[in-house]
């Protein structure tokens, strides 16, 4: 053997063994199990879980401006919640952002209403799927219900893993001065989003509190630079309504 030869296969075993290191050190992916957190999507026809009574925090969905419907909300969920003593998130589910005027009087009326019945009420919260070119128009819609939603709720927003990634810094910024957090969902239906993890690198770039939203039963594998951003206030965990069992083949 040539001496080349030797060093092509020296550098070769060192980068086989670089490799076996790096996978030896690198977290397991598990599957997002509800009792292992404290937050919780709960969103309308989800039976509510066991896990839930050890909730600290839950966003409970309230209704929804559909796309055919921009006069009224759409109420999702029956009666109104009791006296919860878990912090509570009103959700309204958006897929328009040009409200008239009766979507926010029905809005805050059920705030007000969850707020009398003694729930530890913390704010509201939008769930619009704004993509990231669109994140200036969305933080203009933003700012105007902040100033029509009373000073005693805090506003909470869902968000895309590419915002962190690919958004607009100024369009950022007016998101942090507008909004108390973010909430970035890494799933779509009930899967985690293949290759989430390039995403989570990029979370520095967001200038305000967020939280990371799982999917029961998906896969995750937490970035070690997370927990130390002070930024990250935790994860949520997205419920899933029980799927109807597998019919027999005979």
């Amino acid at each position: 053997m040539g001496a080349k030869a030797a060093l092509l296969l020296v550098r070769v075993w060192a980068l086989a063994a670089l490799l076996l290191l790096a996978g030896c050190g690198r977290p397991a992916t598990e599957r997002v199990d509800p009792t292992d957190y404290d937050a919780f999507f709960l969103w309308a026809g989800v039976k509510p879980p066991k896990a839930l009574a050890k909730a600290k925090t839950v966003y409970l969905l309230d209704g929804e401006v559909r796309a055919n419907d921009n006069a009224r909300l759409v109420p999702l969920r029956p009666g109104t919640p009791n006296g919860s003593k878990v912090s509570l998130w009103l959700t309204v589910r958006a897929e328009r952002l040009d409200w008239q005027e009766g979507v926010y009087r029905r809005i805050f009326v059920d705030l007000a209403r969850w707020d009398a019945a003694g729930n530890r009420l913390i704010g509201l919260q939008i769930d619009f799927d704004s993509n990231t070119r669109g994140l200036a128009n969305y933080a203009a819609f933003l700012a105007d219900l902040r100033r029509r939603l009373p000073a005693r709720y805090r506003l909470s927003v869902t968000g895309l893993m590419d915002w962190s990634a690919q958004g607009d810094p100024a369009a950022l910024g007016k998101l942090a001065g507008t909004v108390d957090e973010v909430v970035i969902q890494t799933y779509q239906g009930r899967h985690t989003i293949p290759g989430y993890e390039s995403y989570m690198t990029s979370l520095a770039r967001l200038p305000l509190p967020y939280r990371v939203a799982l999917v029961e039963g998906g896969e995750w594998r937490a970035p070690k630079t997370l927990a130390a951003d002070p930024e990250f206030k935790g994860y949520v965990v997205f419920l899933l309504p029980a799927q109807p069992p597998t019919a027999s083949r005979n």
